[in-house]
């Protein structure tokens, strides 16, 4: 809420109409603020927050490689390609989202907030200044390609969300490893609430083009209200998840930082490669904090670990089975 008055210098820049979207902001960040807290207050989360800011702002690590966290930002934050390796389909309609989101954030937060204004450069030209904070920061004509897409950027943004979250809700009805085990809560509503903002955003842009207005005013509060209440179901479900992978990429550093060390652990069984041996001493001060009483199997690759849990349960459940 300071961030909205002193950016709207004291409200004189500040939209009454866009009130109910500033006020869902404002309900997302403490919505945010309150999951967060919660979240890392467990040992796992904790303990992978706490190392992946001591190993982000460690001066070693800084020295030995310091475009290693700017890398692993763009690559792992940005670019996701993580999740190539599973799909370069899924990865693609990932990017779609998320570069679709991310434009619809930076366009809508600063104008609710009052922070970005548009006001005429002069009483005779076409043209518009565009202003941050109360100081000019270009001009540009509306009938430019600049002006086009300063006006548009909200309907390019909902072309790419509505590309990727269509490719997931087809994947979601028609793949079979995807169909297992999904909840409707959890991962549909998310895409139909995506594609709704997207949809009503661009009925609004098609109202106003070629309806010359018809029907803008049940879209816009339509439009509104589907905004409203994502902004608000964001902290409590599955788009969490956008909140908690930049503390990830912490982690990822710190296993990098161990890889260039040599530091890998060899798998006590196989002799396979499970992961860097501080990350698996770090996973195992989580097990035993939690009391699972296993923590020796973070030393096992998955292969053996699953050989191990179905030798024991030959020998302690189903004894003599063969």
């Amino acid at each position: 809420m300071l961030a909205i008055v002193l950016g709207s210098r004291g409200l004189r820049d500040f939209d009454s109409a866009l009130v109910p979207y500033a006020a869902a902001t404002v309900l997302l960040a403490f919505g945010v603020t309150y999951r967060y807290t919660s979240w890392v207050s467990g040992p796992a989360a904790r303990r992978l927050f706490v190392q992946g800011w001591r190993t982000a702002l460690s001066r070693t690590n800084l020295r030995a490689a310091p475009t290693a966290l700017p890398r692993l930002a763009l690559t792992y934050l940005g670019f996701q390609k993580f999740l190539g390796a599973r799909s370069h389909a899924r990865w693609i309609a990932h990017q779609l989202v998320f570069w679709g989101c991310l434009l619809a954030v930076l366009i809508t937060f600063p104008l609710t907030w009052g922070w970005f204004t548009f006001t005429a450069a002069s009483p005779q030209g076409p043209g518009y200044q565009m202003r941050l904070w109360g100081y000019r920061l270009f001009s540009f004509r509306q009938d430019s390609l600049l002006g086009w897409s300063m006006f548009h950027g909200l309907d390019l943004a909902a072309v790419l969300v509505i590309g990727g979250v269509g490719y997931f809700l087809w994947l979601r009805t028609r793949d079979r490893r995807a169909v297992t085990g999904q909840r409707f809560g959890y991962d549909f509503v998310p895409l139909i609430a995506l594609l709704t903002v997207s949809v009503t955003g661009l009925l609004l842009t098609f109202s106003e083009l070629a309806l010359h207005g018809g029907g803008y005013e049940f879209l816009a509060i339509l439009h509104m209200v589907s905004v409203v209440l994502t902004l608000i179901y964001l902290p409590f479900g599955k788009f969490f998840h956008i909140v908690q992978r930049p503390a990830a990429v912490g982690m990822q550093l710190f296993k990098d930082t161990a890889r260039r060390k040599g530091e890998a652990l060899a798998c006590r069984r196989c002799g396979e490669p499970v992961d860097t041996a501080p990350a698996v001493a770090n996973l195992r001060e989580t097990m035993r904090e939690l009391e699972l009483g296993w923590d020796h199997g973070a030393e096992y690759c998955p292969r053996c670990r699953r050989v191990l849990r179905g030798g024991a349960y030959l020998d302690q459940v189903k004894r003599g089975f063969r």
